[in-house]
């Protein structure tokens, strides 16, 4: 039976370029160092991330979602980011992948795209549909997606700390992710 219900939200994957593994309490001041950058969250729907306190709130609850991981340079052993898993009311067979930032020197796609195909091919050993929610001013995120196949499915407004943000939805199908990973990655 495939169901997110069955999948670990917070496994240790890698590759050559990076490690994901779960956030802990620790890698605050670390993480903080890379999110404390104005630049990376001016087209987010929470553009004030970069400040303490925001982005304190923000880490709290990526503790709290048990679903949060932390992306490591294997060059350097560093912390450059963090992105996180989450269930999807009434959608069993589906995962969403979101709140994903990294710091700006390793953005450019090889990073990005690293993170996302450990968390999506993990993801498809439990669920069929892997979703991302993705404001619908972020264009670097919806390029982003686009990149590894994401399709655009839906726009709707969606609550986001206290703001409603138009927000377009992003869909990859197990089915096509082979044949994806085959053609672009």
């Amino acid at each position: 039976m495939h169901s997110f219900r069955y999948m670990n939200l917070q496994p240790t994957l890698e590759d050559g370029l990076i490690i994901l593994r779960p956030l802990y309490k620790e890698d605050y001041d670390a993480l903080y160092t890379v999110a404390k950058d104005p630049l990376i969250w001016e087209q987010h729907p929470c553009p004030n991330r970069y400040k303490k306190e925001d982005f304190s709130a923000f880490f709290e609850e990526s503790i709290q979602s048990k679903g949060a991981l932390v992306v490591i340079d294997k060059s350097n052993n560093t912390i450059i980011g963090s992105s996180r898993y989450k269930s999807i009311d009434g959608a069993d067979n589906a995962i969403e992948i979101g709140w994903s930032f990294l710091s700006r020197a390793h953005w450019g796609g090889k990073y990005n795209k690293a993170m996302k195909v450990l968390m999506i091919d993990h993801a498809f050993q439990f669920i069929e549909d892997v979703v991302l929610y993705i404001d619908d001013t972020n264009l670097r995120s919806q390029k982003a997606a686009e990149k590894i196949g994401a399709q655009r499915i839906i726009d709707s407004k969606k609550h986001l700390l206290h703001s409603t943000a138009s927000i377009w939805t992003y869909c990859i199908n197990k089915n096509s992710w082979k044949t994806i990973k085959e053609k672009f990655l």
